[in-house]
């Protein structure tokens, strides 16, 4: 018989001892080293089989062992130092707060899913790691962000292999009141709920609960509550699970709700209401139409509250592919959007916001990334080769602009540093240097030598040994509970031979199965005599995704082989915990995706502040970082005919780096035993990338590139009573209406001998018509630069033309005459046009509005 529900009994703490909940209570613990070796002292088996999770881990403790915590007065001392430091990091001013005003008070951060720790299991992949990354980073730096996700009664999945090589998943429940979270509760105790109104009068409620990330509190929304129906307490059960009007509900959730938690929690803890919004992904893009409710409720049409979201609003995008974005039938949003979920919000607005066929898509559905981008006036994708292509895959919400003019920019993942390297490494950097901060450490410094360097990676190695063969251990008593452990477990992997991690999701776009393509060859270098490698394996394929599984089958059939399974392990159910040991422990991270569909990828950031060096494709952050001394760069055959020659060319390349490059250099000693070429490279990647690669610099980034000037052009829209944020949508309007009259007539130019030269001045006039609108409402500019094989102009600059006052004779009638100097400053092929685009103080970018007028002549 099965328990309907499990829970941890857990024993009173005693009171000396308090400092030890509130340390468990704030997740700060699974990033600050001397908290988690405070806990790992009170019973270390505990917490190890607790995945090193405080709150589970008292529960654990014998009331014997805690009342001989209590009486220990030097281990009370660290508890309460330890918690007083906790107090300190809370309160005191850090690097936001020495920022100068006016800055915003709060920032919401809302994302579909939060890897924080495993004790919190509320994520499946790099999303939600770089979200939990970004919270930790914010905390540190004292941004003051408050976060906004949902409450996952299952999580993602946990995973596990049949015998044939086949991924299964199960769905463990997770008890909220076992895991790092409290409820928000009104002044008279009862739980904080958020409501939205469904069709056919029902409705859906959420419990709200908080986790803290340090400095920042992260509000969860959670619909299993006696409030809703079976079917709707349902909503929060997965993480991505299910489809259809199941994902809608999560992300109307998300987003709506999201925003209605966020005022409750503010008039609750008396923290101002955000002045900024960050949409992590389009799953939380409806949080903007809540927000125009609201507006709309205190008096604004929806035009001019939609100025307005727009203006504080950030949004950034993580796919490079249109396959990965959510859409839904327009039918379905129309039926939501219609009844009372959103008063002031019609149904034809919300519509046209996340209409696609503008950007070449179907006009039967709802896209979420292309609200979101309308919704938002800033906005990124997550790496320098990312921004290119979500550029390049929007370009036709701006129709008539170049690739280069789409307004979104790029700000490139970090990962938090003091949660990814290993404390190895942090002991090093405070002997050496006195700093935990293992980012700002100099590496370089010739005091630090090879040999205690090396002498560190090789611990990590035989900790990465050590727990693949407990795992693979744990999972064959788990599938074999009569058995005896056989022998060959103890004989996976050896912590002196080059190691490899590949680690991710299992799309199949990331080519799990690459380095099978050749599999005799790839059990070559396995097996090699004298320069052996070994490979550790983990990822999860989707649930609905059976190619992705297929890979997975095929890549733990190839390591079942009993002459490679010492050199080649697939790990199940990879996660955070396994993560912290993965990374430090390999030499070498390898990434072999099809580029550029790898809109980041930050594993191979975590393995490089371990000291990895990194083996991949030219895509995401290493498209941007790779130096060649930091690893190998995999070429890239884009010209291959089809995807067959493509994956067969990269393949090669692949196996032609391992065994005449890496390896060879990874096995070539000194007299004194070391791989001094490959310190030297091991030093230069932790040295040169650890800052750059921090989650620290990119908060700092989204700080001062998107935050500030956000909540800076949310006060000027609301200044006087919202009057500017009326202005601008009479503007838009106003510009939309009268843009079919514009024209650039006649285009002259001159200045130049037949032959051009560098030096010379090109002098250009144009004759434009502007219909109803004056000159003051646009800016004419020349666009030039280096013409393209088809004509288009490439590497391209604009200068503005100047408008003639005195009338010309040759001025065609109703016309404007603007005329300016163009030097010719570079030798080589040349091109120009003359076009008319939207002005305004309050537009970002002149492409804002997606209107231009170019000469056809």
């Amino acid at each position: 018989m099965k328990a309907i529900r499990r829970f941890t009994v857990r024993a009173l703490i005693p009171e000396s001892l308090t400092s030890l909940t509130a340390l468990a209570a704030n997740l700060r613990w699974s990033w600050h080293e001397p908290t988690q070796r405070l806990f790992d002292e009170i019973a270390p088996d505990v917490w190890r089989e607790s995945d090193h999770d405080p709150i589970s881990g008292l529960g654990l403790v014998t009331p014997e062992r805690l009342a001989e915590l209590a009486a220990d007065a030097d281990f009370v001392g660290r508890a309460d130092a330890l918690h007083a430091d906790l107090r300190r990091y809370l309160e005191e001013p850090r690097w936001y707060q020495g920022l100068p005003d006016p800055k915003p008070q709060t920032i919401a951060y809302f994302s579909p899913e939060f890897g924080i720790a495993a004790a919190l299991p509320q994520y499946s992949g790099g999303l939600g790691i770089l979200a939990g990354d970004h919270l930790k980073s914010a905390s540190d730096l004292g941004v003051p962000l408050v976060g906004v996700g949902l409450l996952y009664r299952s999580g993602y999945f946990a995973q596990s292999i049949t015998n044939d090589g086949w991924q299964q998943e199960s769905y463990p429940v997770q008890d909220p009141d076992g895991l790092p979270v409290t409820v928000l509760r009104e002044p008279d105790g009862t739980p904080v709920t958020v409501t939205l109104a469904l069709p056919d009068d029902r409705s859906l409620s959420a419990r709200v609960w908080i986790a803290e990330v340090g400095r920042v509190p992260l509000l969860l929304l959670d619909t299993d509550i006696p409030e809703n129906v079976a079917d709707l307490r349902g909503v929060t059960d997965r993480l991505y699970g299910g489809g259809g009007e199941h994902r809608l509900l999560q992300e109307l959730l998300l987003g709506i709700g999201g925003v209605r938690a966020i005022k409750q929690w503010s008039e609750l803890t008396d923290h101002a209401l955000p002045q900024v919004y960050h949409s992590n992904e389009g799953h939380a893009g409806f949080l903007g139409l809540e927000r125009i409710s609201d507006l709309v409720g205190n008096g604004l049409s929806f035009d001019e509250a939609l100025q307005l979201v727009r203006g504080g609003t950030v949004f950034t995008t993580h796919t490079p592919v249109p396959a990965g974005i959510d859409r839904f039938d327009r039918e379905v949003i129309t039926r939501y959007f219609s009844g009372d979920l959103l008063p002031g919000v019609a149904a034809p607005d919300v519509l046209a916001l996340g209409d696609e066929t503008a950007n070449g898509g179907s006009a039967d559905v709802f896209n979420l990334a292309i609200m979101g981008l309308r919704l938002a006036q800033r906005a990124n994708g997550v790496s320098r080769l990312h921004g290119e292509v979500s550029r390049a895959m929007f370009r036709g919400l701006w129709p008539g602009f170049d690739v280069s003019d789409v307004p979104i920019t790029s700000i490139t993942n970090g990962v938090h540093a003091p949660s990814w390297t290993d404390p190895s490494l942090v002991d090093l950097a405070v002997d050496r240097w006195g700093t935990t901060d293992t980012s700002r450490a100099d590496w370089s410094d010739p005091s630090l030598s090879d040999a205690e360097l090396w002498s560190r990676k090789h611990g990590m190695r035989e900790r990465l040994v050590a727990d693949v063969r407990r795992r693979i251990a744990d999972g064959y008593r788990t599938q074999n509970p009569q058995a005896v452990l056989p022998s060959w477990i103890d004989e996976l992997l050896d912590p002196e031979v080059l190691t490899i991690g590949f680690a991710r999701r299992v799309p199949s776009y990331k080519r799990l199965t690459l380095m099978l393509r050749d599999p005799d060859r790839l059990r070559a270098i396995l097996l090699h005599p004298e320069r052996p490698v070994q490979i550790v394996v983990a990822g999860k394929a989707h649930p609905a995704d059976d190619d992705g599984k297929r890979l997975i089958q095929r890549l733990v059939q190839f390591a079942q082989d009993p002459e490679l399974r010492s050199r080649i392990v697939f790990l199940p159910d990879y996660g955070i915990g396994m993560a912290k040991t993965l990374y430090p422990g390999c030499d070498v991270w390898l990434n072999n995706p099809l580029r550029p569909l790898e809109a980041c990828g930050t594993s191979g950031m975590k393995a490089a502040l371990n000291g990895a060096l990194n083996l991949s494709i030219l895509d995401g952050w290493w498209n941007e970082y790779a130096d060649g001394e930091n690893g190998w760069v995999i070429p890239s055959a884009d010209g291959a005919a089809d995807d067959e020659e493509r994956d067969a060319l990269e393949a090669t390349a692949l196996y032609e780096i391992l065994e005449h490059q890496l390896v060879p250099r990874f096995y070539e000693r000194e007299d004194d035993g070391l791989p001094q070429r490959w310190m030297q490279m091991v030093r230069h990647t932790i040295s040169t990338l650890s800052e750059p690669l921090s989650a620290d610099r990119m908060v700092r980034e989204y700080t001062e590139r998107m935050y500030l000037p956000a909540a800076a052009m949310e006060r000027e829209l609301n200044a006087s009573d919202q009057q500017r944020a009326r202005e601008l949508a009479a503007y838009k309007q106003r510009v939309r209406e009268a843009w079919p009259q514009l024209a650039v007539a006649h285009v002259e130019s001159g200045g130049v001998d037949a032959v051009p030269q560098v030096g010379d001045v090109l002098r250009l006039r144009a004759y434009v018509q502007l219909g109803s609108l004056s000159p003051e409402d646009v800016t004419v500019e020349v666009v030039c630069g280096v013409p393209g094989a088809g004509g288009e102009l490439l590497d391209i600059r604009t200068q503005p033309l100047e408008q003639q006052q005195s009338p010309s004779t040759s001025r065609p009638e109703h016309t404007l005459e603007y005329a300016g100097t163009l030097p010719l400053d570079r030798a080589g092929g040349f091109g120009y046009t003359v076009r008319i685009v939207p002005r305004h103080e309050l537009l970002l970018t002149p492409a804002e509005l997606g209107l231009v007028a170019v000469a056809d002549q």
